[in-house]
């Protein structure tokens, strides 16, 4: 029988993209892995088994394929949040800084209740700019962050530690460190 393998496992890494000197770690080679997919989303969900959610948000764009699955496993609604334009009615908004510049994030404006149990999903956390706005934006509308879960943490980019930082709970599968 062949070694069991990690989620770390099937992820690609792909050398010089989308600049030299960066290793971008491609988790397409996990999704289109239907074992792998399996472990993950299992893997994702079991530190967070006790909890209860209301709702999965999930951050574009590959975090849109973890949270739609992770959503239906839960049987709990999904809510996207979007680059910003990119959905069709009323938003809130929430820029956050990019190494060279400035991006913002969006999500519906009714997209949570009051209280709302919320697990943010996105399949990496490098310096955390995104997960933050996604955690904000959730909070803006009163919902609740329950937690956080990522595929691939980058320690080094300190992601970590500004999501625990807000007071989040940060669960990732796996990690790159010093590469």
């Amino acid at each position: 029988m062949p070694p069991k393998k990690s989620v770390r496992d099937y992820i690609r890494t792909i050398p010089d993209f989308p600049q030299p000197g960066i290793l971008f770690r491609d988790v397409t080679t996990l999704f289109a892995d239907p074992r792998g997919f399996r472990i993950c989303i299992d893997q994702l969900l079991h530190p967070f088994a006790d909890e209860r959610f209301d709702k999965v948000a999930a951050l574009e764009s590959r975090g849109f394929i973890l949270g739609g699955a992770i959503a239906h496993q839960l049987n709990v609604g999904f809510v996207p949040i979007r680059k910003q334009g990119k959905l069709p009615r009323a938003t809130l908004s929430e820029a956050y800084q990019l190494e060279y510049g400035e991006a913002v994030m969006e999500v519906h404006d009714d997209a949570f209740a009051e209280g709302e149990r919320v697990l943010l999903v996105d399949d990496l956390l490098a310096t955390g700019g995104t997960a933050a706005a996604g955690v904000t934006l959730c909070e803006r509308l009163g919902a609740r962050i329950v937690g956080c879960a990522f595929v691939v943490d980058l320690p080094d980019l300190g992601g970590r530690a500004r999501i625990e930082a807000l007071g989040h709970r940060v669960e990732a599968l796996c990690s790159f460190e010093g590469e």
